[in-house]
């Protein structure tokens, strides 16, 4: 597998380090890329012997007013452990790995200032006081689990044409992932719909919510009375596309966030003064389904087949 020093291309040109003669703080690594020039931390601590230590700025807070440094690998520990859980087989954890080191470092692609949030507002990051209270008793175990598959893939990252992908991922699908264009009008050739039928093997893959009548109208600001739903449109992947009720319109999208519901694959049965909402899978759809990393990793396959699958098209590359 080619090795880049940088995290967009693969090039064969040399790289320009500041030494800590030019910045007293940590070092550079700049590529000039035409229209891009990218900015990558790396650890101070680096020597003649060492390979660069990649960082990332994090934070707690909204306005990222306490943003501090920490090293990219040590970032993704905490990712994995609070977005995957550390219960599931480890290519499927060495998948999600891969999956959120590219995601922090596409985010960096575009702003080299730019901070992660902490929280679901980027991927969720747990602290070790959050591990120790997440898993107990089993702290030690889990957090070996998550480092071997971090440390197995470090310094891996997925992408398309030589650049980094944006690699959304989600929990679980209906069957079937969805597309970038759809749900975020990012017309992207390797975030395609493609089948995932090992979802359907777990207890989150279907929620009924049952939501009296006149909330359910007041969140989707139609006129109550019967509840009429008429031309569903539904794509081959069986999201819906667009529904009208009551005689207003909406995209599926639309009622998925008005009603906060878990899929953009639900059915809307009214029933008297409550309505009720089956949906199947959850999240939005794009991407890695995390649970069906985890049934092809149970069904023997390996976090590249993962990746390739749910990735289309995409390589993986070492930094």
């Amino acid at each position: 597998m080619n090795r880049i020093l940088v995290f967009v291309v693969i090039l064969l040109v040399p790289i320009a380090i500041i030494t800590s003669n030019d910045q007293e703080d940590d070092h550079i690594i700049e590529k000039d890329q035409g229209n891009i020039s990218l900015e990558i931390p790396i650890s101070s601590e680096e020597n003649e012997n060492k390979e660069e230590t990649y960082q990332v700025m994090l934070s707690d807070n909204s306005d990222k007013s306490d943003a501090f440094a920490m090293d990219l690998e040590d970032y993704i520990i905490g990712v994995v452990a609070g977005e995957m859980p550390a219960s599931f087989s480890l290519e499927a954890l060495k998948a999600q790995a891969v999956a959120s080191r590219t995601f922090a470092l596409y985010k960096m692609e575009s702003n080299k200032d730019y901070v992660l949030s902490t929280t679901i507002n980027d991927q969720v990051y747990l602290t070790q006081d959050d591990m120790k209270n997440k898993w107990g008793n089993d702290y030690e175990y889990y957090y070996n689990r998550v480092k071997e598959a971090v440390l197995d893939t470090e310094g891996e990252v997925l992408t398309y044409n030589g650049k980094l992908a944006s690699t959304y991922y989600f929990a679980i699908s209906n069957g079937y992932t969805d597309d970038a264009l759809t749900v975020f009008q990012e017309d992207r050739d390797y975030l395609v719909s493609v089948e995932s039928p090992w979802d359907k093997d777990y207890q989150s893959y279907t929620s009924l919510y049952t939501m009296n009548k006149s909330d359910f109208c007041s969140k989707l600001e139609i006129t109550c009375g019967d509840i009429q739903v008429s031309q569903v449109n539904r794509a081959d992947n069986h999201y819906v596309r667009e529904v009208t009720i009551n005689g207003k319109t909406f995209t599926g999208i639309q009622v998925f966030q008005k009603l906060n519901l878990k899929s953009t694959d639900f059915t809307i049965t009214s029933k008297g003064d409550t309505v009720e909402i089956q949906t199947l899978g959850f999240g939005h759809g794009v991407g890695m389904s995390q649970y069906g990393a985890q049934g092809m990793a149970n069904d023997g396959y390996l976090y590249q087949d993962i990746l390739k699958h749910y990735y289309q098209n995409t390589e993986i590359t070492k930094l």
